[in-house]
């Protein structure tokens, strides 16, 4: 591999005025040797705004945004060497600014020996005060002495049994995930190992994992070696795969809340402070700011008996892993499963043997027992918050809360409490995990951090709140005088700061207009989507299971417009039988109570892959064996599952809906088959639709809607097969946008296809659940709309306030926009109009 430094790229005995100026200096490095386009420069700025990019001990590594990585020519490295150093963040000092603009993980050698010099004062002096470029080259390219301890001469061998595959994580591999694999990999004595490319971890090891930095479609080895390693190692790909959906459909939830989250239509006329930031949670409050400026942990190195610090060190552990386990139980009663394992994956990193044996030696070292466990946290920390990615680098938050709770228990008195008394909008630093799963929505009004990022578990945890959040605003917003006037959007990220009187009157009409919104919304989600003029829509509820049946229609659903059925098949070791399906089909019949009930047929492929179906690896399996296409291929899966739902059927009404069907065959021979099950079972007939999720089933829907029953259309995989997005690239995901013109015409093109054979259409994708996309699609004329059972009030609320003709009249001008952006702007010009 080519060396990523040279001299050119260093600059000896520089001066900048400031971090911004470090930066632009650096990246002009880059730019001028031709390894960036100048507007990489932006990214590099950008990325400050998301995490703090300070490596410890001197040493800053700017790098820019994922998304730009297509501004970036080849990969390359440029270092300015800044003797006087550089304030880059909350009083840390820059003298090596190291930036990296990284096209893939070319880099990730050298950010290992990066951090080993940060643990040696000494070579890194060395290198401040160097006046020969080449000492700088040499030690970050791995030359000479240094080279044998590169992380590609030292990546250890694969065991001799190995299996390969391709990480199908939308968002790679970060601590939730990583965790379940550490709990698969020691249930076994085998020794196991995970390489990606060069790097390879310890699969028992829960930070040695997220070191591997694995990003979506990692080329993944699994090889073990022991007693049960051929166990072992099916098992750890199993469980790999088996997340596989999970994560999808985390991912796929993510995004529509971003694209239905709209900023609040209202800015302070007055002059006012902003600050902006990344929305971490949507909403909309007003109050007086609160500060709290948290202390630098001071660990004070206190040497004893060796024997006795272990055992006050094992004891501090094992009530940390008390406490993480009663604030997982917790967080799961109060907030749900997901949040909750966000503290189980935390309980994990206090068996992260790597960090153990650091803390260890240290204490061997003769050093004392709190500042040895500090150190080897905060080593540890600095790794994670090197890696590139955004998410596997957020995990440094993660490390640091669990370890603050160790050292609580070895007597470090620690930071101010960050509760509040009264009700405010907190600012702070950063908040950990911990901190945001204890604040008291009924004071905390909203809270806004300098660093942190929309991915972290902070984030997540305050959406699940439901309380507004604003990260990465910037080290001027600790500058806010306490008790300020403020006022925080939080879906746009943005906080105002000093408002007038004039201005918080009109913050306060704003805000009880959306709080009236929500509560008409709530109380009135029992009655029928009717418009004005007493055109009515059905409303469904996407579900899984029978158990979620009950808060759909508390929510106001009026029956189930989809039941995905491939969870049956998840995360086990082999198929559910005939009758385990025909008792979860049966309960959801029951459960639903006579009201409209549509399953799906299995829809496994593409996003969801089952690993004990042994699938071939496609290299695009969104346009491979999915849906129907694999169904038709496995009778050994489609036929029990047509014979459970036809029993069934025998014991209340239920539709079935078959999944991914691109050809007027592939529909006949799925109705033929399921003609043939019925008789057999005697069943009554039931009717038979087709997902609509591509381009050739919207286009022949006419000739579709000879042959079926029903249509419901798929806006997400539509959505991606229309523009031709992968609606998991991390690049390109922003662009798969169902509101999209061409969208809306293919769903144009099937109802209009379904009309000429009177036949019924709904919606069961993303679209359908937003407020703007419900009125889009009841103007175009469908029946139903299927949605997350939480969206069901505010679209109910919106087709209500509205007449048909008006929604009618929105429908075509969407159609005639010529881009997303078009047609969100009718938003305010349209839905007006039509109340």
């Amino acid at each position: 591999m080519p060396s990523l430094l040279t001299a050119e790229l260093v600059r000896l005995n520089a001066r900048a005025t400031s971090k911004h100026d470090a930066i632009v200096q650096a990246g002009e490095l880059l730019a001028a040797a031709g390894y960036i386009e100048p507007a990489y420069v932006d990214s590099l700025h950008g990325r400050e705004k998301v995490s703090n990019t300070y490596l410890g001990n001197g040493v800053a590594i700017p790098h820019g945004m994922q998304e730009d990585r297509h501004l970036i020519r080849r990969t390359g490295v440029a270092v300015l060497q800044l003797p006087e150093g550089v304030e880059w963040h909350d009083g840390e000092r820059a003298n090596l600014v190291v930036a990296i603009a990284a096209q893939s993980d070319e880099h990730i050698a050298l950010l290992q020996r990066l951090t080993r010099l940060i643990g040696d004062s000494e070579k890194l002096r060395a290198l401040v005060d160097a006046r020969d470029p080449n000492a700088l080259v040499a030690a970050l390219n791995g030359a000479g002495a240094d080279a044998a301890t590169s992380v590609i001469e030292s990546t250890p061998a694969d065991f001799e049994q190995r299996v390969e595959l391709v990480l199908d994580y939308p968002h790679g591999l970060h601590a939730r995930p990583a965790s379940t694999w550490v709990a698969t990999a020691k249930r076994y004595q085998a020794a196991l190992r995970v390489r990606n490319g060069k790097l390879a971890a310890d699969p028992k090891n829960l930070v040695s994992l997220l070191q591997l930095g694995a990003t979506a479609n990692a080329h993944l080895v699994l090889s073990a070696q022991g007693v049960d390693a051929a166990d072992a190692l099916t098992a750890l790909k199993r469980t790999i795969q088996a997340l596989s959906a999970e994560e999808h459909e985390r991912a796929a939830a993510a995004r529509a809340r971003r694209q239905k989250a709209q900023p609040v239509s209202w800015t302070p006329v007055d002059p006012a402070t902003m600050f902006e930031g990344v929305s971490a949670g949507p909403g909309f409050s007003i109050g007086q700011a609160r500060v709290m400026r948290t202390a630098q942990l001071d660990v004070q190195d206190r040497p004893g008996e060796t024997v006795e610090a272990t055992h006050r060190l094992e004891e501090a552990l094992r009530k940390t892993a008390d406490e993480l386990d009663t604030l997982a139980r917790d967080t799961t009663a109060r907030l749900g499963a997901e949040e909750g394992a966000i503290f189980g994956a935390h309980r994990e990193l206090l068996n992260d043997t790597e960090l153990l044996a650091e803390a260890a030696r240290l204490l061997l070292d003769g050093h004392g027992v709190a500042w040895s466990w500090h150190q080897a946290a905060e080593r540890q920390a600095e790794r994670l918050a090197a890696l590139p990615d955004p998410l596997l680098a957020s995990r440094a938050t993660d490390l640091r809360d669990v370890a603050r709770r160790v050292l609580k228990h070895l007597g470090e008195n620690l930071a101010a409490d960050t509760r509040l008394n009264t009700p405010a909008i907190l600012i702070a630093e950063d908040l950990t995990p911990s901190d945001t799963a204890m604040l008291d929505p009924a004071v905390t009004l909203g809270f806004c951090t300098v660093s942190g990022g929309p991915t972290s578990h902070t984030a997540i945890l305050a959406r699940t709140l439901g309380v507004p959040a604003a990260v990465a605003c910037g080290a001027a917003l600790l500058d806010v005088a306490d008790g300020s006037a403020a006022v925080l959007d939080g879906t746009s990220g943005r906080l105002y700061v000093g408002v007038s009187a004039q201005d918080l009157e009109r913050a306060r009409r704003t805000q009880l207009q959306l709080a009236e919104e929500a509560q008409r919304a709530a109380a009135n989600r029992a009655l029928p989507a009717a418009t004005l003029d007493g055109h009515v829509l059905e409303i469904g509820a996407n579900i899984t299971r029978p158990d979620q049946v009950r808060d759909a229609i508390a929510n106001g659903a009026d029956g189930v417009g989809l039941m995905r059925t491939e969870f049956l098949f998840l995360e086990r070791h082999d198929a559910p039988s005939e009758d385990e399906q025909y008792d979860c089909y049966r309960r959801m019949v029951e459960a639903s109570g006579g009201r409209h009930l549509i399953i799906r047929t299995l829809d496994i492929g593409g996003d969801k892959q089952v690993p004990y179906l042994n699938l071939p690896h496609e290299s695009n399996p969104f346009l491979g064996v999915r849906g129907l296409r694999l169904c038709l291929r496995r009778p050994d899966l489609f036929v029990p599952q047509l014979r459970a739902l036809y029993r069934a059927a025998k014991d209340g009404p239920l539709w079935i809906m078959f999944p991914m069907v691109s050809t007027l065959d592939e529909a006949r021979q799925a109705l033929a088959l399921a003609e043939t099950v019925r008789a057999e079972l005697d069943a009554p007939k039931v009717p038979l639709g087709i997902m609509v999720e591509t381009p050739s089933a919207a286009a022949f829907a006419d000739h579709f809607a000879a042959l079926v029953d029903f249509f419901s259309i798929g806006t997400n995989d539509l959505t991606q097969y229309v523009l031709a997005v992968d609606r998991e690239h991390p690049e390109l995901a922003r662009m798969a946008e169902s509101l999209h013109p061409a969208v809306l015409r293919m769903i144009k093109q099937t109802v209009d296809g379904a009309r000429r054979h009177r036949k019924w259409v709904g919606v069961c994708g993303g679209l359908a659940g937003d407020p703007l996309g419900a009125s889009i699609l009841a103007g175009l004329g469908v029946d139903e709309l299927s949605m997350s059972s939480r969206d069901i009030p505010a679209v109910k609320s919106r087709l209500r306030a509205s007449r048909l003709d008006a929604l009618q009249a929105l429908a075509r001008r969407a159609l005639d926009c010529e881009d997303v952006d078009a047609v969100r702007a009718l938003e305010t010009t349209e839905i007006k109009a039509a109340a």
